[in-house]
Parts: C-alpha cells; sequence; structure tokens
C-alpha cells in the first residue's frame, strides 16, 4: 500500500514538475530579453535561446501521460519518443553548443540537411506539433473536465496537427485518437497528476497557458528557418 502511495506521489508530481520547468523556463527568458538591448535585438535566430534539455523534458511529460493512458497510445508514444531520442542525441554530441536547440537547426540549415528525413529540424518540429496538441487539448480539459472527450480530440486535431498530415498520417492518427480513453479515464487519470479535481483545473489552465508562451517562441524560430511549413506524407 505504501509502495502504491509513493508512486501515486510520484506521478502526482509529474505534471507539477512541468510547470515548474515551463515557469522557469519563463524567468529565464525575461532574465535573457533584459540583458540584450532591444535596439540592438533585431537578429532573432542569434539572441533566441531554446533550451534543449527543458524543451525534452516537457516533450517527456506527454509520453508520460501517453504511458499512463496504457498500450492503446503505442503509436503515438513511439513517434514522439523517436523525435526525443534524435534531438537528445544531438545534444550529447556535443552539448555546450547543442544545449541551444536553435544551434541544432542553424547546423542543419546550413549543411541543407533540415528537410532530411531523420534530421534533427524534422524531430524538433514535430515535437512542437505534438506539444501543440497537446496543450489545445488540456487546455480544452481545463475549461470543463465533463467535456465530450472524442469531440475535444477531434477538434485539437483539427487545430494542430491536421494541417500537417497528409492522408497516410492523418488515417494512422485518426485510428490512434479513436482509442483515446473515455472522458472518465483520461481525467482519473489526470486527478492523480493534480491530487485533486479543483486543483486540476487551476493546473491545466496554469500548464496550458506557460506551455502557450513559450510554444509561441518556438513557432516564430520555425518560421525564421522556413520550418513551420514542413509537411507529413
Amino acid at each position: 500500500m505504501k509502495r502504491r502511495r509513493e508512486m501515486e506521489k510520484q506521478c502526482s508530481s509529474e505534471l507539477r514538475s512541468t510547470i515548474n520547468e515551463l515557469s522557469l523556463l519563463a524567468v529565464m527568458k525575461l532574465k535573457h530579453h533584459h540583458h540584450h538591448d532591444p535596439v540592438v535585438n533585431e537578429d532573432l535566430p542569434n539572441d533566441t535561446h531554446i533550451p534543449t534539455k527543458p524543451f525534452l523534458s516537457v516533450c517527456n511529460f506527454l509520453v508520460h501521460l501517453l504511458d499512463k493512458i496504457g498500450p492503446t497510445m503505442a503509436v503515438l508514444r513511439q513517434d514522439i519518443h523517436r523525435n526525443i531520442l534524435r534531438l537528445e542525441k544531438m545534444e550529447e554530441s556535443d552539448p555546450a553548443i547543442y544545449s541551444n536547440v536553435v544551434e541544432i537547426l542553424k547546423k542543419e540549415a546550413s549543411e541543407g540537411t533540415s528537410r532530411k528525413v531523420a534530421s534533427s529540424s524534422k524531430a524538433f518540429v514535430w515535437l512542437t506539433r505534438s506539444l501543440d496538441f497537446t496543450m489545445n487539448l488540456l487546455g480544452l480539459i481545463g475549461k470543463d473536465l465533463e467535456v465530450d472527450m472524442e469531440q475535444a480530440v477531434e477538434e485539437a486535431y483539427e487545430a494542430t496537427l491536421k494541417p500537417w498530415h497528409g492522408w497516410i498520417s492523418s488515417t494512422a492518427y485518426r485510428v490512434a485518437l479513436k482509442l483515446i480513453p473515455d472522458n472518465k479515464t483520461l481525467i482519473d487519470i489526470l486527478i492523480l497528476e493534480a491530487e485533486d479535481r479543483e486543483n486540476l483545473k487551476d493546473e491545466l489552465k496554469l500548464f496550458s497557458s506557460l506551455l502557450a508562451s513559450f510554444l509561441n517562441e518556438i513557432h516564430s524560430i520555425l518560421e525564421t528557418y522556413e520550418l513551420h511549413k514542413l509537411k507529413a506524407t
């Protein structure tokens, strides 16, 4: 029993630690911007810092959620996990430089490899879109815990992933998303994360708004490197 409680506590800390991670990022951003004279700050890519590890730990929260939902989510989980590993490997190849995702994008842009199948740039684009989807879905749940899950998933998918999916990907995704558990199961999983129902609404709202400002910054970088319109087959 004690072990179970410890496991539940560990689970409940995942959402909170991701919120803390995002809050820290927001503080780092503020400090980073104050250090720069806005007049000089015209060259966006050189001034922009997207810390690789914190970005990946937010992505890992998504993997953690999919694990909790169970084997029906295996396809989505594999996809996200593969992209995380790709960026991790790149970061570990030279942590001093690649602790900033922007440096990875810059390197691949200069080599002309950004659009290659196994590029880190592509992995970053798809992880960002997975986070867009998550933010959208958890935002909808945060507004209304009784929301119809299938409808919420559909709405989040249409708004974030669908525009970039070709026929094959969108068919595969639709099959996977049909397997997302019903509202009660997902809410139970999320309540474990937040410890109680009222907390859950607050934490989901906080998570979504912190993630939104982080993603805004990422999207402007993707545009700078002309990666924002990459499509899947």
